[in-house]
C-alpha cells in the first residue's frame, strides 16, 4: 500500500488518488463453459485466481505472496500474485480491456466510479466475517446501501512525539494535550530555533483532524458541509499557529511529509499514521518516539481513518473462490500476520486485543478508530480533495470562510 497522501511517497496506509481516474465498463474476458453461479449469486469454476496488489515494499509484497500460497496449498485453487506500479492505472486497464483481476486492493476514493459502470461484484454481504468489522470501515465501502467488499486493514492518524525534545522541554506525560489550548502550549514550549514544535502535512489527510475536533468534516449524512462553521473555526486555529511559528507545514521545514520532519529532527511532534513506525525504524532509528491521542477541540476527539478493501471484480469467473480467499486473508491470524509485516491494524474488531498486546505503544492509533471520520468516498471527491489541498498551501495567508466556500461548491456537485 501507500501512505494516504497526494504525494507519490511508501510507507502503509491507504491510497487517496488525487487525479481524475477515467473508468470504464466490465468487460466481458472471462467467458468461459465451465463458468457457473451458485445460489449466493457467486460464478464458481475451476480457472485460478489473479490478485493485484499495490505495494509499499518487500515486506508487504512477501506476507501477501506467503499468505496466498498458505490458502492455494489448503484450498486447491491455484492464485497468481501481480504487484502494480500504478494501481489505479493498472485497474483502469484490465476493466477496459475485459480482463481484471479476480481480486484486488481498492481505495475508497475509487468504490463509487467502479460501482457505478458495473465493474464490481458487491460481495460484502456473503462474508462470514461481516459482523467482526469496524462499522466505520463497512460504511467506506458501502455504496446507495450496497456492502461492496472486505476492509483489508486501515490506519488512523496521531500525534507522534520526539521523546528527547519533549523532556528537554521540561514536558512529562501529564503534559500531553488533550484539548486545543494544551497543544498550542505544548507547541510553543517545544519550538526552538532549530525545530517547530508541531508540523504536518499541508493537505486535508492531515489538516482534516482538525475539521474532524471541532465538529465538522467535509460530508455528514449524505451532504456536503464544507463551510460548516466548525470547520472555519478549525482552519483558523491552525492558522494562527501557522502564522506564531509553533506549527509549520512539513515542507516548510524541509521535509517531504510528517515522517521525516520528526526523523530529520525538524519538528518536535507530528501528525502522522501508523505507518510512520516503518520510516523510522528503516530510517532514522537513532530518533526515539512516542504515540499520543491527538487532542479534542471544541467537538469532541476527532481523526481520520485510512483504509483499502479486497475489491471482487464482476467479470471474474470463479467468485466462490475469491471470497474463500478474502475470508481466509481477512481472519485474525492473516491480518496480524500482515500488521507484524508492514505495519497496518487489523480490520476486525475480534484482532483488537491481540494487536494491542503486540503492539502496546501504538495503542492510541487503535483508539482513534472509536472516532475517526474517513474522507469522502463519493464518485469525483478526489478530484475535489485535491483542488483543497492546493488551497490549504496558502492558509497562511488565505481566508479560511473562502476556501471552504470554494470547496463546499465543488463537494454540492458530487455529493448528490
Amino acid at each position: 500500500m501507500t501512505r494516504p497522501t497526494p504525494r507519490a511517497v511508501l510507507g502503509t496506509g491507504a491510497v487517496l488518488i488525487t487525479s481524475a481516474i477515467v473508468l470504464t465498463g466490465c468487460g466481458s474476458g472471462f467467458s468461459g463453459g465451465d463458468d457457473s453461479a451458485s445460489p449466493d449469486g457467486l460464478t464458481s469454476s475451476d480457472k485460478p485466481l489473479t490478485v493485484l496488489i499495490g505495494s509499499s515494499g518487500d515486506a508487504e509484497t512477501k506476507a501477501v505472496q506467503t499468505a496466498l500460497d498458505d490458502w492455494s496449498k489448503t484450498s486447491g485453487t491455484k492464485v497468481s500474485l501481480q504487484v502494480a506500479s500504478n494501481l489505479s492505472q493498472e485497474l483502469s486497464q484490465g476493466f477496459a480491456a475485459g480482463k481484471p483481476a479476480d481480486l484486488f486492493y481498492l481505495s475508497t476514493d475509487q468504490i463509487a466510479g467502479f460501482a457505478k459502470n458495473g465493474s464490481l461484484k458487491a460481495y460484502g454481504d456473503e462474508l462470514k466475517n461481516k459482523d467482526d468489522f469496524y462499522p466505520s470501515l463497512v460504511e467506506n465501502f458501502t455504496v446507495d446501501g450496497s456492502f461492496y467488499c472486505a476492509p483489508k486493514d486501515f490506519s488512523t492518524l496521531a500525534l507522534i512525539i520526539n521523546t528527547k525534545m519533549w523532556s528537554d522541554a521540561g514536558l512529562t506525560d501529564a503534559d500531553l494535550p488533550t484539548t486545543w489550548d494544551d497543544l498550542a502550549a505544548v507547541a510553543k514550549k517545544l519550538t526552538t530555533a532549530d525545530h517547530v514544535g508541531l508540523a504536518f502535512g499541508a493537505e486535508y489527510q492531515r489538516i482534516g483532524t482538525f475539521m474532524a475536533q471541532a465538529g465538522g468534516g467535509l460530508v455528514k449524512d449524505g451532504k456536503a458541509i464544507a463551510d460548516d462553521k466548525a470547520n472555519v473555526a478549525a482552519l483558523e486555529y491552525v492558522k494562527t499557529h501557522l502564522a506564531d511559528g509553533t506549527f509549520a507545514f512539513a515542507k516548510d521545514v524541509g521535509a517531504g511529509w510528517g515522517g521525516e520532519a520528526l526523523g530529520k529532527q525538524s519538528a518536535a511532534m507530528v501528525i502522522e499514521g501508523n505507518w510512520i513506525t516503518g520510516a523510522m525504524t528503516n530510517d532514522f532509528s537513532d530518533v526515539d518516539y512516542k504515540v499520543a491521542e491527538l487532542p479534542a477541540g471544541p467537538g469532541g476527539q476527532g481523526t481520520l481513518q485510512f483504509t483499502n478493501c479486497w475489491g471482487m471484480a464482476a467479470d471474474s469467473p470463479n467468485q466462490k473462490a475469491a471470497l474463500d480467499l478474502v475470508e481466509f486473508l481477512t481472519s485474525a491470524d492473516s491480518q496480524l500476520a500482515f500488521s507484524k509485516a508492514f505495519g497496518p491494524m487489523p480490520s476486525i474488531t475480534s484482532a483488537a486485543d491481540a494487536w494491542t498486546t503486540d503492539n502496546p505503544a501504538l495503542e492510541p492509533f487503535l483508539a482513534g478508530a472509536d472516532y475517526a471520520q474517513f474522507p469522502p468516498n463519493q464518485d469525483g471527491a478526489a478530484d475535489v480533495i485535491s483542488d483543497f489541498n492546493a488551497q490549504l498551501e496558502t492558509l497562511k495567508t488565505a481566508d479560511p470562510a473562502q476556501i471552504l466556500s470554494s470547496v463546499q461548491s465543488n463537494l454540492d456537485a458530487v455529493v448528490k
